[in-house]
């Protein structure tokens, strides 16, 4: 199992001079954001395709280790009737995420906060979804946030299908919190500008020991993104994060104060 931290993109000028050393060139970006941290989310695929050359340049810029996440594009989720929506989720398979390798993680799916739990649209769109491409697994995750998901039933149609459901920390969604796949996606969006490290530090320390537990529980892998709030703290919230997991775990019983579960 592995937990992987990042944020949502690597072109944000707030960034220049902060997270990227001063003069470092804009095509480098990635190549410095991608030593510094495990993951990235990438947006750009949910507003519109990419090119097969963009994949493969991201793919040899980073290091072996590292995965991008990809979010699905709009035109797949913002419709009324997602069971429709095949024709394009192959469309976006075949736009050259596949390019990636064995750095494509998972696909995020963002449904509108207008969308309501429906158990027969939301199991139609979710039949669609493809678990192998060439050879290789395709993992998935959905985050809904409307307050008609939080319920069991979303939960177990998820796990139906082995689909994560994405834990998004935010005062807009639902916190669904729930072993739905073989892997978890968290979306931590509270970040401070007033917090140098996004997070105050006890907040970080309680997230990394929900990721512990999480990974823990049959072995997952874990995604841990800082996305919105202070953008521009996101990359030392992330850092702050990847070094907590970094540092030995204290064993039981040596006085640690027990922290709120989730």
């Amino acid at each position: 199992m592995s937990i992987r931290v990042g944020v949502g993109g690597w072109i944000y000028p707030p960034w220049r001079g902060t997270f990227y050393p001063p003069g470092l060139a804009r095509a480098r970006e990635l190549g410095h954001a991608s030593r510094h941290l495990t993951s990235i989310e990438v947006n750009g695929t949910f507003y519109g395709a990419q090119k097969p050359a963009s994949f493969r340049r991201w793919r040899a810029e980073t290091p072996e280790d590292f995965v991008f996440a990809l979010k699905g594009p709009r035109f797949v989720t913002q419709r009324r009737a997602l069971g429709e929506a095949g024709a394009s989720i192959e469309r976006f398979f075949a736009s050259g995420v596949l390019e990636l390798g064995p750095k494509l993680g998972p696909i995020l799916w963002q449904l509108p906060a207008t969308t309501p739990f429906d158990p027969d649209n939301l199991g139609a769109f979710l039949a669609l979804l493809p678990r192998r491409r060439d050879g290789r697994e395709i993992r998935h995750a959905i985050e809904a946030g409307h307050p008609s998901f939080a319920e069991d039933a979303w939960l177990a149609l998820l796990r139906r299908f082995g689909v994560a459901v994405a834990i998004v920390d935010s005062d807009r969604h639902p916190l669904l919190v729930d072993a739905t796949a073989d892997f978890f996606y968290a979306r931590l969006r509270r970040c401070a500008a007033a917090e140098a490290t996004g997070y105050p530090p006890a907040a970080l320390d309680d997230w990394a020991e929900r990721c512990r537990r999480w990974a823990a529980e049959g072995g997952r892998d874990g995604f841990v993104y800082f996305i919105n709030g202070a953008k521009e703290r996101a990359p030392a919230a992330a850092e702050a994060l990847i070094a907590r997991f970094a540092a030995p775990t204290e064993p039981a019983g040596t006085g640690r104060r027990q922290r709120r579960r989730l």
